[in-house]
């Protein structure tokens, strides 16, 4: 687990603050959703076409108000907020995506999440993954372990990579298949980025990868999270990820315990030689 960097005291303090208002953000957003049915909250499209409902923004509003309380003087960077390169200048900054998993959402699928990091230096030391449909809340703080619903949770304990249970894009799995001449186990489409992380974190899965462009955003709650569970979140450098830079995106994300990630990179990296470097 990582280095107590903000303190016991502080670190119960900021997760109860994140984790509260996560629950009140999550049944703001809930008012708009319906299982299996398309929600009822009015949709836009941002530039590329990636929606945008009046759920997102109505969260996005209340976060900034609520932990811009518990929170004074710590920047700000959210999906749905314009950019302040102030935040650059902040030592401590808040993450979040106010619902990350957006287009399943806006088509009933309960597998969406709200998401809060506090990122210190670079690196989170607190964040909250709530899937309010789901009624789970993964928390976690750096040196103080990884809980959902208040229970203490562990990666898995596979240590081979046949037979894995793998979230991620159907091509790149079978990509690394095939070059490693085994077989995963391929989950369904987890459409919460934050969530299939949290997932492997609880155990659930035992690895998980995303395509390039994901942002801060999207994981540095999961980030944490799964580091206190004994895992690891990582770029194909295996290095650990930063975060609150000039750029906020990221390549190829790789996800498993700290016993798979290396077998985990190197399959990718026979898959594309060092092209993922």
């Amino acid at each position: 687990m990582g280095e107590d960097v903000i303190g016991s005291a502080d670190a119960a303090s900021a997760i109860a603050s994140m984790i509260e208002a996560a629950r009140e953000a999550g049944e703001i957003a809930l008012k708009f959703f319906h299982a299996g049915e398309r929600t009822s909250a009015r949709i836009d499209y941002k530039t590329g076409g990636s929606p945008v409902t009046q759920a997102d923004l109505a969260v996005d509003v209340f976060l900034r108000a609520r932990l811009g309380k518990a929170f004074a003087g710590v920047g700000w960077l959210s999906e749905e907020t314009e950019d302040d390169r102030a935040r650059l200048t902040c030592a401590k900054v808040l993450v979040v995506d106010p619902i990350d998993g957006t287009r399943a959402f806006l088509a009933g699928d309960p597998r969406w999440a709200v998401s809060i990091a506090l990122v210190d230096a670079g690196r989170p030391v607190a964040g909250v993954v709530h899937a309010p449909a789901l009624s789970q809340t993964y928390a976690a703080t750096s040196g103080g372990g990884a809980v959902l619903n208040g229970v203490p949770i562990r990666v898995s304990a596979r240590d081979t990579l046949a037979g894995s249970r793998i979230a991620g894009p159907k091509p790149m799995v079978h990509s690394i298949e095939r070059a490693i001449g085994t077989s995963f186990v391929l989950e369904p489409k987890i459409p919460s980025l934050a969530y299939r992380v949290a997932l492997v974190a609880s155990g659930v899965l035992d690895l998980a990868l995303a395509s390039e462009q994901s942002h801060d955003w999207d994981i540095a709650a999961a980030d944490v999270i799964l580091e206190e569970a004994g895992g690891r979140l990582t770029e194909a450098s295996g290095l650990p990820l930063d975060y609150n830079r000039s750029e906020t995106s990221h390549g190829v994300l790789f996800g498993a315990s700290a016993t798979m990630i290396g077998p985990l990179l190197a399959a990718a990296h026979q898959m594309r030689g060092d092209a993922l470097a």
